[in-house]
C-alpha cells in the first residue's frame, strides 16, 4: 500500500538530545562538567524515558517538561553535580536542540515528493514548537503531534492512533521513523511501516514486533518511502 505520510519521533530522531550537554560542556568555566558531560547526557535521556514509561503504567501522566527536569536532576546528582546555574543552562539549551545534519534536506525531499510530514512525540507542544523553530523546520512539517492531546506517553496505542486520525488514512499508509528501538517496534505492532534510525548501533530490542528497516541515519528515508 502506498505511503501517504512520513512521521517522525522528535528527540533523538530529528533532534540531537545530547546537544544541550555537549554545548554546555564547551562553554567557559564548565571544566568540571566537561569531564562528565557524556555520562550526564546518557543518564538524562535514560531517566527521561524511564519516567515516561513508569508514569504511563501508573496512570500518573504529566507534561514532558517535568519529566525532562526530573531526569536531569537525577543525572546531575548521580555525577555529583550540585550546580543550579548549570542545571538552568542545560534546561535552556534543551529548548534549542540542534537537528541532525541530514534532517532539513530529508524533510524537504519528502515534501517535494508529495508525502505528508509530521512529528509524533512525547514532547509537550511548547517544547516541540521551540525545537522546530530553533531548527528551522516549520516549513517542511505539516503537523507536530504531542501525546499531551491523549494524556499518556508512548508506546500506548492511543498515541499512534493520532497519526491515521490526522492524515485520514490506514496505519499501513504511514511510514514511522524513530531512533528508539522500542518505539519503532511498538509502532510496527500498531500497524505502521517502520524504520528504526539506529544511530548508536544498538542490538534489536527483544519485543514481539520488529521494524521494516534499520538505518544509521535518515538520509534514505525519501527513497524508502517511495518503495513501499
Amino acid at each position: 500500500m502506498t505511503i501517504k505520510a512520513c512521521v517522525f519521533d522528535a528527540y533523538g530522531t530529528l533532534f540531537d538530545v545530547a546537544a544541550a550537554a555537549r554545548e554546555a560542556a564547551a562553554e567557559p568555566g564548565q571544566e568540571a562538567f566537561a569531564a562528565v558531560w557524556q555520562t550526564v547526557a546518557t543518564d538524562w535521556r535514560l531517566k527521561q524515558l524511564q519516567y515516561t514509561w513508569l508514569r504511563a503504567l501508573a496512570d500518573a501522566h504529566t507534561d514532558f517538561w517535568e519529566v525532562t527536569q526530573n531526569g536531569l536532576d537525577w543525572a546531575l546528582e548521580a555525577s555529583g553535580l550540585e550546580d543550579r546555574e548549570l542545571r538552568e543552562r542545560l534546561l535552556a539549551l534543551y529548548w534549542e536542540l540542534s537537528a541532525y545534519p541530514e534532517v532539513p534536506e530529508m524533510l524537504a525531499s519528502l515534501k517535494s515528493a508529495g508525502f505528508g510530514t509530521a512529528i509524533l512525540s512525547n514532547g509537550s507542544p511548547d517544547m516541540l514548537a521551540g525545537a522546530v523553530t530553533s531548527a528551522g523546520l516549520g516549513d517542511v512539517l505539516d503537523d507536530v503531534l504531542s501525546v499531551q492531546d491523549v494524556g499518556i506517553f508512548k508506546p500506548h496505542k492511543s498515541v499512534y492512533q493520532m497519526v491515521p486520525d490526522r492524515f485520514d488514512c490506514a496505519p499501513e499508509e504511514i511510514l514511522f521513523v524513530s531512533s528508539n528501538g522500542w518505539d519503532a517496534a511498538a509502532a510496527a505492532g500498531f500497524g505502521f511501516r517502520c524504520v528504526w534510525a539506529n544511530r548508536s548501533a544498538e542490538p534489536m530490542d527483544r519485543l514481539p514486533w520488529t521494524p521494516d528497516k534499520v538505518l544509521s541515519d535518515l538520509i534514505q528515508i525519501p527513497e524508502i518511502a517511495a518503495q513501499f
